[in-house]
């Protein structure tokens, strides 16, 4: 670990071909500049037109606007190739490097675009949600969705930099906070006992946006990001640790359009169902599980799901990502700190677990 100003925390990612550190700072938003190469093009703002009207006062050098309509169902290739051409059309080249501005699926989509314009270029990650600051913006994971399922199409395209000011988070919607700490508390559950704790017991100044707690809860979820990915960066062993709650989250928000729910709170939803089928394996004390439970809780509300048919639910997850050779894996914890990777789960057990979360 390194230190930035103000002496908060910077963490180093190194991979097989990059090294780059992710910055955490109440106001760098305004610093964003300093870390643009020193030979770049043009430069091209991919962000929204929300965030744009809050935070791009504090953009101050030369660049170029790409706005992506926003949320889930605009994230596919149809919409990037729309504004690939709009970046061809005012003079983008290989030497242009993209800023992605904004939320998770902002970083997503903007991360991929880089990957894919001329064959890749630059990106500096810039989150300015939750959700993306403790998860989405690190790691080089880009991509949109299929019909069939969330981010089926993308790349390992690895920022220059990851840019956080956790100051920007006041700004949220509560739900979209809310959102966010899902993935904190996927965080606590699978590798730091202390964060979970916090989260546990300080609840009242987690939600209030106490500024310790949330530059705790935000610098802890990095640190553990960056160290897992900097020993798998693309998903062979270590990493996998990251998709708790992940698979039948996934699952529901496919089975809803990705219209219901926010990431966080599909999240949210398949830790719940983790757990359960953690306890009903017999790899999770049925008192930790409750207690995993009560937490995640402590962040709701989500929408209502027990409309949705648990078979239905389960059905999704074999077109995920995670399922290889039609077995599909779970991430699964036996504690607080401690999780592991199980396949070859019966169907009759995702089910029952799918049901039990609802």
């Amino acid at each position: 670990m390194v230190q930035t100003k103000k002496d908060m925390p910077s963490y180093v990612v190194t991979t097989g071909t990059q090294r780059y550190e992710c910055h955490i700072e109440r106001g760098i938003l305004s610093r964003v500049a300093e870390y643009l190469p020193a030979k770049a093009g043009k430069i091209f703002i991919v962000t929204t037109e929300d965030v744009w009207k809050l935070y791009g006062s504090r953009i101050t050098f030369p660049h170029e606007l790409v706005f992506f309509p926003g949320g889930e169902p605009n994230k596919r290739l149809a919409v990037l190739e729309v504004m690939a051409g709009e970046m061809l059309a005012k003079g983008a080249d290989r030497s242009s490097v993209i800023v992605a501005f904004g939320g998770g699926i902002v970083g997503d989509t903007g991360g991929f675009l880089a990957a894919i314009f001329m064959r890749g270029i630059p990106v500096i990650q810039v989150p300015t949600t939750l959700l993306a600051q403790v998860d989405a913006s690190i790691g080089g994971k880009t991509g949109v969705n299929l019909a069939g399922g969330k981010n089926l199409i993308g790349a390992f395209h690895q920022p220059l930099a990851v840019l956080i000011d956790p100051s920007v988070l006041t700004t949220l919607p509560p739900r979209e906070y809310r959102s966010g700490l899902f993935e904190v508390v996927k965080y606590g559950i699978i590798s730091s006992p202390a964060l979970f704790r916090l989260l546990a017991d300080n609840s009242a100044g987690v939600l209030a946006m106490d500024s310790d707690a949330v530059d705790f809860i935000v610098s802890d979820s990095v640190r553990i990001k960056a160290e897992v990915v900097s020993a798998d960066e693309k998903e062979g062993g270590l990493r996998r640790i990251l998709n708790y709650g992940h698979t039948l989250g996934h699952a529901l928000e496919a089975e809803t359009s990705y219209s219901r729910m926010l990431h966080g709170e599909a999240v949210g939803f398949g830790m719940n169902a983790a757990s359960y089928l953690a306890e009903r394996l017999g790899l999770l004390a049925a008192a930790d599980a409750k207690e995993m439970r009560r937490v995640t809780a402590l962040y709701g509300p989500w929408p209502a799901v027990s409309d949705l048919r648990p078979e239905a639910l389960a059905a999704h997850t074999l077109k995920d990502k995670k399922t290889i050779q039609g077995t599909t894996h779970f991430v699964l914890a036996e504690g607080v700190g401690t999780v592991r990777v199980v396949s070859g789960i019966a169907a009759a057990d995702v089910v029952a677990a799918a049901a039990a979360a609802l």
